[in-house]
């Protein structure tokens, strides 16, 4: 077994990125504090076509040299909206159709592996901020709560681990 080279591995120019069909889904950030953890979500949002990384609260918006360091391009590919207001953005994602989506430790969360998105419709994935997790104002206007289940002694993940273990199991349902 040898590992592929970077032109064998067929990835697309970020021109074709704009260009290709995304999954039904957004990614919503809740004032992620750590510039590390954006360019992670959104290397994680290039790897699984998100169609946009709203930007909401404070947490801060390429261009970044801190993004840019974990992101390593992908803040290029990836379209982006800077959200000062994230309670206003998720209630108009909602009026657009999107069902809401909190990942969060939460009463009557759902853990993931139970969690079955419906053929057909547009998600919003909410992430909150790496100490408070996500706020209680946008805690009310969730449809859904996902837990990722844990095994260990800690009782969370780091943020943008949490997005790459969600996402893919969103992307891996809708590719069967």
């Amino acid at each position: 077994m040898r590992k592929l080279q970077m032109e064998e591995m067929n990835r697309l120019s970020v021109e074709a990125f704009k260009e290709a069909e995304k999954f039904p889904y957004v990614i919503v950030l809740d004032n992620i504090r750590s510039l590390n953890n954006v360019g992670s979500f959104f290397r994680t949002a290039d790897a699984f076509r998100a169609e946009c990384i709203y930007l909401g609260g404070f947490t801060q918006a390429p261009p970044h040299r801190e993004i840019t360091k974990s992101a390593l391009g992908a803040e290029l590919a990836v379209p982006w909206e800077k959200a000062e207001d994230t309670l206003a953005l998720v209630q108009t994602l909602k009026e657009q159709g999107y069902v809401l989506v909190a990942i969060e430790q939460a009463e009557g969360s759902i853990p993931l592996q139970h969690f079955h998105p419906a053929t057909g419709r547009k998600y919003a994935f909410v992430f909150g901020n790496e100490v408070e997790g996500v706020s209680e104002e946008i805690m009310a206007q969730v449809d859904h709560c996902v837990e990722i289940p844990q095994f260990g002694t800690k009782h969370s993940f780091n943020v943008s681990v949490s997005a790459g273990i969600v996402l893919w199991k969103f992307v891996e349902k809708n590719l069967t």
